[in-house]
Formats: C-alpha cells, sequence, structure tokens
C-alpha cells in the first residue's frame, strides 16, 4: 500500500500502527465468508460432513486473502482517518522525507 496517496499527496497512515486495527475488519470479513460458505454448503449441498466445510471455508479464505486484506485496510481508512472520496481531489503540498 503506498504511504502517501498519488492523486492528493494525502499520508494514508495517520499514526504508528494506524491499520491493527484494520485487522479486526479482516476478521469480520473472514467470518462473514465462513457463514456464507456453511449457509450455501447447508442449502445447496445437503449438509455435507464437517471436513468439507472446513476445507471449503478454509480454501475460500486463502483466496480472497488479498482482496480481504486490501477491503479491510480500506473500509478502516473510510472509518476512523477522515478521509473522504473526491472527485477532483486538490494536490496537498508536502516537505520531502529524509
Amino acid at each position: 500500500m503506498y504511504t502517501f496517496c498519488p492523486h492528493c499527496g494525502q499520508r494514508y497512515e495517520n499514526e504508528p500502527g494506524f491499520f491493527i486495527g484494520a485487522t479486526y475488519v479482516s476478521y469480520a470479513l473472514s467470518v462473514g465468508i465462513v457463514l456464507g460458505t456453511a449457509i450455501v454448503l447447508f442449502n445447496f449441498f445437503g449438509d455435507p460432513s464437517a471436513f468439507v466445510y472446513i476445507s471449503v471455508a478454509i480454501g475460500l479464505m486463502l483466496v480472497t486473502m488479498p482482496f480481504n486484506f486490501r477491503v479491510a485496510r480500506v473500509i478502516y481508512i473510510y472509518l476512523f482517518s477522515g478521509i473522504e472520496y473526491e472527485e477532483n481531489p486538490r494536490m496537498i503540498t508536502r516537505e520531502k522525507e529524509v
């Protein structure tokens, strides 16, 4: 993830460790994936064995992990950082980092 927005120059991480809270959002998304998987397997595949539930849920979580990680950070940024989408962003001038 970029340190600064390439379009407007806004710094994404407000303080050190800011995105640690995004792990809770990621956990909630993972729980949603597991519950959705369980509902689909139960309703459409006639309640398969526990091994099928676990292996399909783990497989889906591994496949969606990169997407889940990024979406969790985006949700966390929108919830807690005050950054909002602007259609025509203005460039923030900042001093060079040494």
